[in-house]
Formats: C-alpha cells, structure tokens, sequence
C-alpha cells in the first residue's frame, strides 16, 4: 500500500468564525492537550495582514454567569411592570411571549392593553371569560369546599387548592416552566409564578421549579442563548441575534448563536439542519465512499490517503493527481473549477422516475463526498498540527531558535483549518443553490478557494517534512516566505466568499 502524503488521523477543533468579545466578555485559560488545534480562528488574523480587515464573521457577544443572566432579565422585567403597573409575575409571561422585546411591549401597551395581554395569555379574550360562580365546587374533583380553599385565574375557571397543588407538582415534575396553564378545558390561561410557588410542597421542587423558569426565560429571550454544552451554567448574549459564531468562556464549546449547532458560515442555519438530516439519512447509501483508498490512475496501485492534501504524489511511480477526480495535476489548476462544479443534467426532467432518482443521488453523492473528504482532511492535518509542535518544541530545547522563530508554521497550520473548514461548508450550501449566475459566482470562488487551501496544505506538508541542511535544520527565509504568501492569499479568498455569499 502506497502512503502519498504525511499525517495521520487525529481529532480537531470544528467550530468556526473569529472572536470578538463583547463588552463584560472574557477568555479563561484552558488547559489544551498536547499537539490539539485548541482554536484556529484564535490570533490566526494578527499573522495574516489583509488589506481589507473587515471580517464578515466578526460577531460581538458576552458570555453571562447565572446572576449576571438574572440582573439582566431582572431590568427588562422592571420596566415593564412598571409600564404595564402588572406584577412581576405577569410581566414575565408577558416577556416570554414577546419574546423580551420591551420597545414593542411598551407601544403595544400605548395602542392596544387588552389585546397585547389576551396574546400573552394572561387574560381570557372576550367571550371566553366565565361568569363568577357561587358554587363551592371544584371544577375537577366536584368536591365541595370553602371558598377560601378555592383558587382561580382572570377566566374565573375556580378550582381547589389540593388539585392546583397536584396539577403544579405533576407539571414540575415534567419539567415545565412557564407552560403550566389554567385547568379548565380549552382554556390556554398562563399560570403566573407568584401563585404556583406557594403549591409546590418542596424546597426541591420549588428549586427545579426556578431552573425551568430560568431556562424558559433565557430561552425565550431573543438576545440570549443557553451554552449547549453539557451541565453549563452560561448564558451568550448578543445585541444582533444572527447565525454568528460564539465560544463559551466556560466550557469553551463553539457553537451558532441563531441554531446551536456547529459554525456553519456560509450555509445558513435552515439549510445546514436539511443537509445533516439528509446526510444522516442517506448514510447507508454513501458508505461506499468511506473507504481511504483509491487506485493511482497511472500505475493502478493501491493508495491511502493519510493526509489533509489533496494533492497526491505515487510513492511508486511519482505521478501527481487530483484525489477528488484523478485528474493530472499538472493541468489541474485551469480545472479546479469543473473539479469543484457538479454538472447538471439538462436532460433529465424528461425522464423516467428512475432516472431522476438516479440523478438525483448522483448530485447528492457528488457534494456528499466532497463534504466528507473535507472533513476526513481535518482530521488528518491536525496531526499535522501535532507533528509541527513537537518539532517547534524540539527544536527550541535543542537552542535551534525561539518559538517565535518557528510560530509562522503553527500558525499557517491553524490557517489551514479554518480555511478548510469553511469550505466543508460551501458543499451544503452549493447542493441546495438553485441553478443560475449567483450559483456560477459561487462554485468559480468555491474552486479558487479550494485551490489555494490545497496549494497552502501542499506547501505546509512540504514543510513539516523539509529538513534543510546546517544548523537551524528548518525552512530557507525563501521558502517561509512562500508559505506566509499562501496564507495571506488562502486567507483573502476565503473572506471574499464570505463576504459575498455569507447571509447573516
């Protein structure tokens, strides 16, 4: 078996967009493992000098504690109980259902009071109110009781205090919050928090209880999100809700402020849950392209691709292709764009089903596959990332140099993977693109970005392995000039597609 290319599997950081913290934000040193590509959108910009240093992805948020969360929930909830001359109670479910927009709660209030309240379901709309009844029974038990015993919301809907007790604590127990409604059948009336409190029998419950109205609260509000990562306690905030890119000072989790996912620039945030669920769905399908081997297209043997590069060179014969098509090398750079551009078939609305269905997974597997070398890529050059600290480490033990001497290859390695992972994501975005100019645009700056990363990742594993003769045993001042050069120009590419194409 033919090895083409240095490195091995290994596992990378695959979230995207460069940071910039907002007000109140802060970065907590993380204890990194060894060789891990623990940020590649961190300081990557400082080594990498653009004209043009207006980053699409820039995106300004905060990262919240608990408390911090609750005195800014705390503010809005002010305002509008003393506009609205409410509870707090109620000026939350208020809140929620407008989704914390205090400017519009205080215009609707000005135009329309009632109308805004009954859409917050804290009052019954005209019609669905009942009269006030003076029978001391249950409206669920139909037990007689004193009419102390008997609690009810503005509907009238009266029932006791024991079934309003089990009806809180059953709903507690499923973990809801702000949902807890009015009993009565096809009355959708919101509980407010100051009456539930007062039925749930345990500090414990009452506890569980406030999580669930925190969550709900948080989750509801459009400038706030949870941290999706596991048991953590912080809240993101933003001033521009959009499918931005975050990280978590806690957790350190990188994630889309608008749909928690994975970073997902350029492929918006609808688009990247069709493309997942459509990957998962038709793996089965794709999985004969899980294999890492393919045939050198001129001496037929076996090969492994065990790098990042698609740039293969034989070990046997020395003949340089394309991995994705098998194409020569030598006359690939003129054709990266067909490599990259799936070709429709202009024929085949006048065809059978079957066709089209065959068409149909023909295209799917022509982005799946581009998709997935991608992300197999990643993998496999952050052991490339590992191999380049261990010989920066050795070789400033070994007084060859200072760190700052050999950083340009960690840094061009960082590169590397924020630029690939960016272009993971074109293929979701190409597949769904309806035909057209704006889609020819895109698959040209598509190709020409893909071009540059191979060049640049090409130019890195050259790298990682040259060991030039003397003293320092690294790269001429030439040779690292070449490599800064690729970076800036990897870099200006991948910028350019976003700022076209990159709908925040």
């Amino acid at each position: 078996m033919s090895v083409v290319s240095d490195g091995n599997e290994g596992d990378i950081c695959t979230n995207s967009d460069e940071e910039v913290e907002g007000e109140g934000g802060e970065e907590d040193e993380e204890d990194e493992e060894p060789g891990d590509i623990p940020n590649y959108y961190d300081d990557v910009h400082d080594d990498v000098e653009l004209q043009d240093t207006y980053d699409p992805e820039d995106y300004q948020f905060t990262c919240l504690s608990y408390w911090e969360s609750q005195r800014v929930l705390a503010q809005d909830v002010a305002i509008v109980a003393g506009a609205l001359k409410v509870t707090p109670a109620v000026a939350k479910l208020v809140l929620v259902h407008f989704r914390w927009q205090v400017s519009v709660i205080l215009d609707r209030y000005k135009s329309s009071f009632l109308q805004m309240l009954c859409e917050a379901r804290v009052q019954p709309s005209a019609g669905r109110s009942v009269p006030y009844s003076q029978s001391p029974q249950c409206g669920v038990c139909l037990q007689l009781v004193r009419k102390d015993f008997l609690l009810a919301l503005s509907c009238q809907h009266s029932f006791c205090k024991a079934c309003w007790e089990q009806h809180c604590t059953v709903l507690v127990n499923e973990g809801t919050g702000i949902g807890i409604s009015c009993m009565a059948q096809d009355c959708s009336l919101r509980v407010p928090e100051d009456l539930v409190f007062p039925l749930l029998s345990s500090e414990d419950l009452k506890d569980r209880y406030r999580r669930y109205l925190f969550r709900d609260h948080v989750e509801s509000h459009a400038q706030l999100q949870l941290c999706p990562g596991p048991d953590c306690p912080i809240v993101i905030q933003v001033q521009q809700p959009r499918a931005g890119r975050v990280k978590c000072r806690g957790c350190s989790q990188e994630f889309c402020f608008k749909c928690l996912q994975m970073y997902h620039a350029p492929t918006d945030c609808a688009t990247v849950v069709r493309w997942l669920t459509k990957c998962a769905d038709d793996s089965e399908t794709a999985n004969y392209i899980s294999a890492h081997t393919k045939y050198c297209p001129k001496c037929n043997i076996c090969i492994e691709k065990n790098g990042g590069c698609n740039h293969m060179q034989c070990s046997k014969c020395k003949h340089d292709f394309c991995w994705m098509c098998l194409g020569d090398w030598k006359s690939h750079g003129s054709e990266y764009y067909e490599c990259s551009r799936y070709k429709e078939n202009p024929e085949v609305t006048n065809q059978s089903q079957q066709a089209q269905a065959r068409e149909a997974l023909k295209k799917y597997l022509f982005y799946f596959e581009r998709w997935e070398n991608h992300n197999k890529s990643l993998q496999l050059e952050a052991q490339t990332y590992q191999r380049i600290q261990r010989k920066i480490q050795d070789r400033v033990m070994n007084n060859l140099g200072t760190w700052i001497d050999w950083q340009y290859m960690q840094n061009a390695a960082m590169l590397l993977a924020k630029c690939r992972y960016t272009l993971q994501y074109t293929y979701p975005y190409a597949y769904y693109m309806e035909p057209g100019p704006r889609k020819k645009l895109f698959e040209y700056q598509q190709a020409q970005l893909e071009a540059e990363i191979e060049n640049l990742s090409w130019k890195l594993e050259r790298a990682d392995g040259y060991e030039r003769a003397g003293a320092a045993g690294g790269m001429s001042a030439t040779d690292q000039g070449d490599l800064e050069i690729q970076m800036h120009i990897a870099e200006h590419h991948r910028r350019t597609l976003l700022k076209d194409f990159h709908d925040t």
